[in-house]
């Protein structure tokens, strides 16, 4: 067999590696902690992950304005049932900032 054990993973790019998130685990942790347990790769591919994870929650949380915007560029939503939608998630936003960060002294 010539590649292919990690799905191809080294052929991944940005716009896709989100698809590879089980390769890059079983990459980092079944493979370069064991290869070069003291190296930089398996933690740099676990970043990746983390990265990923954000990036996730990041387009969740503002699908709902994508939404509302599409929609109302589509001339399917009103422009105040838009604004009402960037609203909700400005408010939202607002509220996350101002929750005090925790400190590990709690």
């Amino acid at each position: 067999m010539s590649g292919g054990s990690y799905n191809y993973l080294c052929h991944a790019d940005a716009s896709d590696i989100g698809n590879n998130v089980a390769d890059l685990e079983l990459m980092a942790a079944a493979r370069l902690d064991g290869i070069n347990p003291d190296g930089h790769a398996a933690a740099d591919t676990r970043e990746v992950l983390t990265i990923l994870a954000a990036l996730e929650f990041a387009v969740r949380r503002l699908s709902d304005v994508w939404h509302a915007v599409e929609w109302r560029d589509s001339c399917d939503w009103s422009e105040d049932r838009m604004l009402e939608e960037l609203s909700k998630y400005e408010a939202q936003r607002d509220a996350e900032d101002a929750e005090p960060a925790l400190t590990g002294d709690e």
